[in-house]
């Protein structure tokens, strides 16, 4: 620990390569994280699509301390199961919170580990679309972790609300581990370019891909405020 950088936590490498003890943690890592986004709604910092588009290229070294498959869609299938659960879960814990007492985030301080304007940009994004902003917000940072909350808090049905968390966990887990895995194989194979090599622009690029709809929805809110303010 040494070593420690605290630009770490951002870098999805740093916790699949995890050890404890010289034993590799980086699977029970990525699920908790996973489970965290929603399920402790504190996790909207962490690198939840690079980590799962990166836990598919490292899908054999994730899954080996715990069962290891021959066949090499097993392992990345079984990863990519393993993680849509835990999505499942924490979005479960996140629209339970809200049905209960999700007004205490209304009255809640802002802090580090929180900020009252995402869960404000949460409930009109989900007024807006409904159950179908539960699939949405998992592929998109923050509204993922404060969509389940808002379900709650608006009261959704919850047999509504339990097809669409399933379909979404299952989509958003098996679509990026899936395409991390079988994209590095393919760049292997076809160009010769070890994308594990290229880690950091990799990341860069899903970055870039899963917050330019909120940079544009945010400049656009911007831009319609004075209008109508000058309209009121």
């Amino acid at each position: 620990m040494d070593n420690f950088d605290w630009k770490q936590l951002i870098n999805p490498e740093f916790y699949i390569a995890m050890e404890l003890g010289g034993v590799s943690v980086g699977l029970y890592v990525v699920l908790f994280i996973v489970f965290a986004e929603t399920g402790l709604f504190a996790g909207f910092f962490l690198p939840g699509d690079s980590l799962l588009f990166l836990a598919g290229i490292y899908s054999r070294e994730l899954v080996e301390n715990l069962i290891l498959i021959e066949s090499d869609f097993g392992n990345v299938a079984l990863l990519a199961t393993l993680v849509a659960i835990s999505g499942i879960i924490g979005n479960t814990v996140g629209y339970w919170f809200g049905a209960k007492s999700g007004w205490y985030l209304y009255k809640k301080e802002d802090s580090f580990w929180f900020k009252k304007k995402y869960l404000e940009q949460s409930r009109v994004f989900f007024e807006k679309y409904g159950g179908k902003a539960i699939i949405i917000a998992r592929f998109m940072p923050i509204l993922r972790t404060f969509a389940p909350i808002i379900a709650g808090i608006v009261q959704m049905d919850k047999k509504r609300f339990v097809f669409y968390n399933i379909l979404s966990s299952f989509l958003w887990a098996f679509s990026l581990i899936m395409a991390g895995h079988y994209l590095y194989g393919l760049f292997l194979t076809k160009f010769d370019i070890d994308l594990k090599s290229h880690i950091e622009v990799i990341i860069l690029i899903i970055v870039a891909i899963t917050t330019i709809p909120l940079v544009i929805k945010f400049l656009k809110g911007n831009k319609e405020t004075p209008e109508n303010k000058t309209e009121e």
